[in-house]
Order: C-alpha cells, then structure tokens, then sequence
C-alpha cells in the first residue's frame, strides 16, 4: 500500500510516461500480478516488478515500447551464467508485464480509482490486454458493481460480463484486479510503547487510528504518522466504527479502560484483536469481558492475541512493535504459520531428482520461445 501511494505522489506531480503492471507469472517470482512501477520523464520512477532484476531493463525501453500503444511483454528471470547480462536474481520465474503510457484515458481511470482506494474507496479494474490486433481496453466498476469508467467501444455484453469476473481467477485475454483500501488499525492506548507500533503500521502503508481518553497523550505531534489521533474514552469506542476487517491493537495500560474496550468489541470480532499484557492479566481481562459481553469464554479466547505479538525475542518498545505488527500483518494476509526454510533432505532431493538440469532446460525452452 505504501508503493501505491508512492506511484500515485509521482503520477500527481504531472511528468509520469509509463505505467507497468505484472499481470501473469510462471513459476518463481519475487512480486506478485498486480505490482506497479511507474516511469516519469525525468528517470525517476516508484514502485517495483521485480527484485531488481527487471527494473533497468524495463526503464531502459519502457517509453520505446510503448510508442504505438500499450503491449504485453514477457521476461524470463531464470539463472544463466553464461548469459553476459542476465537479468541478475535468477528468481526461477517467468514474468509477463503489461506496458501502457500514461496519457491514455484507460490508465488515467486507472490511476484515478488506485488514488480513489488510498481513502478507503474499492473498485475492481478489468483489463482487456492488448495483442493480435487488440487494443487495450478497460472498465473500472466501484464496489457496488456500478460503472466509473468503460473504454470507448465496449459494449453491454463486455460490461456485463465484467461484474461476473472475480479478481483472484484468471482469465484468457484479461486481467482482473480489486483495489482495495489500506488496512486499518486502531491502537486504543497513546502510551509512548504505542509510538513505534504507528511509525511501523504507517511505514506498511495502514491507515492507523490512535485513541485514548488522556487528552495529554492522544495529540498528533506525537503521532506524526497516524491518520487520525482522537480523544476518546473507553465506552465511546463505537464512534471509531471499527469493524470486522479491521485491525485492533489494546495498549491503555489501565485495566478498566482494557476491559470496557474488550466487553465492547468481542461481538465486533475484528480481523486482528491484539492484547497488551502479562498472561495472567490477560486471562482475568478476558474472562470479566466475556461475561460482560454476554459470549462463550471459548469463542472470545478464538478471538483476541493475547499476550500480543509474536514470540520473536528482545526487550524495548521497538521490538515489541515488531513482534505485534508481524503478527498483525499475518493475520490480516491469512498468512499465519510456521517459517519457511530449506532442508537437507529438501536440498538433496532436488539434485537426486535431476532438479537443476530440468531448471536449465526449463530456461532454454523459454529463452527460445522469446
């Protein structure tokens, strides 16, 4: 989120060329379809497709290639030493990338509703990709399914068939996307261990909310990077409108304030609920709450992080921020499990089973395909 803003503070300041986009990948890759990288005259660009392996080349003929219109390019990122200037991570992967100038009316919709979601606003972009003939075309339809922007030319049929694409399928000759708005956070507590917590959420690029009832403490200065800093006492929570998508982090240091802020958000159910404090304060905070919202002990349990963070080690606000907005960051990607790492086994496997040669001739048969 915080590479959209970026793109959209350079496509603001008006010098912006080329807009590319990574809409197909095979294989291995070090950044996902729907990573941006935008160009503007001066050289200067924001964003990433790659791991570096991509960005000089795209940049070196961006503007060259799309001079006609907007095209479909593919990049190999398979390892070749023998190649005198490979593309240099050997990330193992494939790559097609969408090029499109941005002074078209389909990448200015597009830009406008990536912008339009940094507020909180949803869309889904639909890309019809250009090739054998075809322009590119694009619609772009708000959350509810109503229509901000069609390419000239697409009929009713196309439209209509539009809202029945789901982003996470694919499908042949377009690219669907969902734009959707930054996380939130709410940290309900403005302690100074509270601080480092913002400067990180915001540095992921979440909108963060900081309350609490102490006037003294809940002031922006002490929050440059909040998106809101607000006043607010415990049984006033309901006015921060928090809900089932967001994140919620409790850190008032007060065991009241803790247990009316729990009470009043258990039948939320946020999609991160994250508890500040020492085992046994958490379990005799849960319980009270739990009957004071009137649900199972079990179901809250399934609800809240508590102690908060993950078990990372060290001392200090600062590691303890970074134990609570990986897991936070976790939850919120449904990306909670164990850590990846290579094993002897796996290793051996691999070269037992001709793993690097069929890596190779996977890369030959691509390099000859292009």
């Amino acid at each position: 989120m915080m590479e959209r803003r970026q793109i959209i503070g350079l496509w603001k300041r008006g010098a912006a060329r080329v807009l590319t986009t990574v809409i197909q990948v095979e294989g291995s890759s070090y950044r996902r379809p729907g990573a941006r990288l935008l160009l503007a005259d001066s050289g200067e660009y924001a964003g990433t497709i790659s791991g570096g392996c991509l960005e000089a080349e795209v940049l070196r003929k961006a503007v060259w290639k799309v001079r006609s219109g907007a095209v479909v390019e593919r990049y190999s990122t398979m390892f070749d030493d023998t190649d005198e200037v490979p593309y240099g991570l050997g990330c193992g992967g494939v790559v097609d990338l969408l090029l499109e100038p941005v002074n078209t009316p389909e990448c200015q919709a597009l830009l406008a509703a990536a912008e339009r979601s940094l507020s909180g606003e949803c869309a889904t972009v639909v890309t019809w990709l250009p090739g054998e003939g075809k322009l590119l075309r694009r619609a772009v339809l708000a959350g509810d399914g109503e229509l901000i922007f069609a390419s000239e030319g697409l009929g009713e049929k196309k439209l209509s068939c539009a809202r029945g694409l789901r982003p996470e399928e694919t499908y042949e000759g377009r690219f669907v996307e969902e734009l959707r708005g930054p996380q939130r956070l709410f940290v309900l507590g403005a302690g100074d261990d509270a601080r480092p917590l913002v400067a990180m959420a915001a540095m992921m690029g979440w909108q963060v909310t900081v309350a609490d009832g102490r006037s003294q403490l809940a002031r922006a200065e002490r929050f440059p990077d909040a998106h809101a800093v607000v006043v607010l006492s415990a049984d006033q929570v309901q006015d921060l409108r928090i809900s089932s998508e967001d994140a919620v982090v409790l850190m008032t240091h007060s065991y009241e304030q803790d247990r009316a802020l729990l009470a009043a958000l258990l039948p939320v159910a946020p999609r991160y609920l994250g508890l500040l404090g020492a085992r046994h304060r958490s379990s005799l905070l849960v319980s009270e709450a739990a009957a004071k919202a009137g649900l199972p002990l079990e179901t809250c349990c399934e609800r809240i992080w508590a102690p908060v963070g993950l078990d990372l080690g060290g001392e200090g606000p600062e590691a303890i921020a970074l134990a609570v907005m990986s897991e936070a960051q976790a939850m919120c990607m449904g990306k909670m499990g164990a850590s990846r790492r290579l094993t002897p086994e796996t290793v051996r496997r691999f070269v037992e089973e001709g793993g690097f040669d069929r890596y190779l001739k996977q890369q030959c048969a691509v390099d000859l395909a292009s």
